[in-house]
C-alpha cells in the first residue's frame, strides 16, 4: 500500500526570551537542524528549524505586543514529534539540559513516548506514534 500523505506544511511557532540560546538547545538536545536565522545581535526576527523525519518549527525573539501579531508568550508552546528512537532522544535531551516531565513509557496504543521542558518552559513530547492514517 502506498502512503499518499503530503509532506507537512504546518509550522508551529513560538517566542523565546533568548531565541539564539533556544535554537542552540533545540539543535543540541533534540536534533533539530538550523535552516535559517534572521536578525541582528541577540534578536531573532525569524528562524526555521527542520525536524529531520519531516516538518519543522519557526521561532523568534519576544516582541512588544504591538509589534507581534501572534502575541505569543514564551513557555506557552507544546509539540509532539515522531521519532524512531525515543529512549535515545530522551537521554540526549536530558544530557543537554531538558527538564524531564514524563520519562519514556509505553502507551496503550503502542507508542513509546516521553515529555520534557526546554529552558524557556515549552513542553516537548516525543514518541513513535506517527498519527492515524489519512483516508485516501
Amino acid at each position: 500500500m502506498t502512503d499518499n500523505t503530503p509532506p507537512p506544511q504546518a509550522w508551529p511557532i513560538l517566542r523565546a526570551r533568548d531565541a539564539r540560546g533556544l535554537i542552540r538547545f533545540l539543535v543540541e538536545a533534540f536534533g533539530f537542524e538550523e535552516t535559517v536565522v534572521y536578525g541582528d545581535g541577540d534578536r531573532v526576527d525569524h528562524a526555521e528549524l527542520a525536524w529531520p523525519p519531516g516538518g519543522g518549527i519557526m521561532l523568534g525573539s519576544v516582541r512588544d505586543a504591538e509589534d507581534d501579531l501572534c502575541q505569543l508568550v514564551p513557555g506557552m508552546f507544546g509539540a509532539y514529534l515522531v521519532t524512531d528512537a525515543p529512549d535515545e532522544t530522551f537521554a540526549r535531551a536530558v544530557a543537554a539540559g531538558a527538564r524531564p516531565v514524563r520519562e519514556p513509557y509505553d502507551t496503550e496504543y503502542g507508542s513509546r513516548d516521553f515529555m520534557v521542558g526546554d529552558p524557556e518552559g515549552n513542553r516537548w513530547s516525543f514518541g513513535t506514534y506517527p498519527g492515524h492514517p489519512r483516508k485516501g
